[in-house]
């Protein structure tokens, strides 16, 4: 199956080009096809290509730097990732994955103000991320303020209806009389 995944992934990156964002076009489509498809395979297909292109960007320098950061961070070296990032936000301050990928790591640092901050900043470029809706909603929980982490998660599967792991977190809030 993840063989079957990765193809369906690859044709989709050689569909669409190198050179995208958050201001990509097809976005509206995808985020369309999100709300109606009902196959969990072919959710996951479009999610993982909505991540994609956001990721993408037309400068190279930013495309390096963005997989310079991902490496940094899989070796838990939040300092240098937050380096990493800060400079692919100073290079492009209208790309909104630098954002989120700065505020991810701010979250995993426990510096939740900046996290905050940068998942604001993601927001205002792109409202429809769901990644940095869910996280926000993961800080609302780790400062204890439920209220708020609920409402993150309801916006974040408003978009992304098939992010499961948010429903499950409603449901242990639900569990707990939170909502």
């Amino acid at each position: 199956m993840r063989l079957i995944m990765k193809a369906a992934l690859l044709s989709l990156f050689l569909a669409t080009g190198s050179l995208a964002d958050q201001n990509d076009p097809q976005l509206e489509d995808l985020f369309n096809r999100l709300q109606t498809i009902q196959d969990a395979n072919e959710a996951q297909i479009i999610i993982q290509k909505i991540w994609f292109i956001w990721y993408q960007h037309e400068n190279q320098e930013v495309e390096y730097l963005m997989e310079q950061g991902e490496v940094s961070m899989r070796r838990s070296d939040y300092e240098d990732a937050v380096r990493i990032y800060t400079r692919v936000i100073a290079i492009d301050p209208g790309f909104a994955e630098g954002w989120n990928r700065r505020a991810t790591i701010y979250y995993l640092m426990g510096e939740y103000d900046l996290s905050t901050q940068d998942v604001e900043k993601t927001l205002a470029l792109e409202p429809r991320h769901f990644g940095a809706l869910s996280g926000q909603g993961l800080i609302y929980l780790r400062r204890e303020k439920p209220t708020q982490a609920v409402e993150y998660f309801k916006r974040a599967l408003e978009v992304n209806p098939h992010m499961s792991n948010i429903r499950q977190n409603l449901e242990s809030l639900k569990e707990d009389d939170v909502i």
